[in-house]
């Protein structure tokens, strides 16, 4: 499953449609008289939202920064009790077995990682865990900690996010499937069991893609999905 795919003609675009859809969903949020919980990647997703983001949540009139819980998709190893660790976040959550996400942004690695989540590693087979340790990343630094594959096909809305001709390769793999004996890559076991699944990709990561995508001018159109003028392509 796929998912929808949009494709900017520019990280700028991507960025203005990313940040419009994250207000929208906390707008949508608050208007329910509920907290928005978002889950963050990190990478070239900070600068992205760093940019965009303030200005589009204003417009939107999204619930108050007070009303929304942050947590992070994957972080460096850091105690509990440290205010950005990613597992003590989940004391907002009381009572849930599994903490369901409004939305949760994610980065896809050149071999196809997400999170902490690493090609053929035994995380990908996790079951019980929210938030697990990793002390054996094969990407600098070794210990990390990751929300886990239960986590993420549980959110209301997933979005990855890439840019530019690096990501290409990965994302064909990622979208249109590997040889039919190649294991499945970590961003690949990201489907949602009831919410949305989305991707953002600039033109130049979209380039090696045969699946229909929606290619946008990066202008606002106003139908309030954060996307620009849409033309489907197949």
């Amino acid at each position: 499953m796929a998912g929808r795919v949009s494709v900017f003609p520019s990280p700028q675009a991507l960025g203005r449609a990313l940040a419009q859809l994250v207000a929208e969903r906390a707008a949508a949020a608050a208007a329910a008289g509920g907290r928005f919980s978002v889950a963050l990647s990190g990478g070239s997703l900070v600068g992205l939202l760093s940019r965009d983001l303030p200005a589009a949540v204003s417009a939107a009139g999204a619930a108050a920064p007070a009303r929304w819980l942050v947590a992070f998709c994957d972080e460096r190893l850091v105690p509990l009790e440290h205010p950005e660790s990613t597992c003590g976040a989940y004391q907002a959550f009381p009572g849930q077995d599994v903490p369901v996400f409004d939305l949760v942004l994610l980065g896809v690695g050149p071999d196809g990682h997400t999170g902490s989540l690493f090609p053929g590693h035994r995380l990908l087979r996790e079951t019980q865990k929210i938030v697990a340790a990793i002390t054996d990343s094969p990407k600098p630094p070794p210990a990390r900690v990751t929300l886990t594959l239960p986590v993420l096909n549980a959110a209301r809305a997933v979005v990855f996010v890439a840019t530019g001709a690096g990501k290409a390769d990965v994302l064909k793999r990622v979208l249109e499937g590997g040889r039919e004996q190649d294991e499945p890559l970590p961003a690949a076991l990201v489907r949602p069991r009831s919410g949305q699944l989305r991707w953002f990709l600039d033109a130049a990561a979209a380039a090696a893609l045969t699946v229909p995508v929606e290619k946008h001018d990066g202008d606002g159109d106003g139908d309030g999905d954060g996307d620009g003028d849409v033309r489907p392509v197949a």
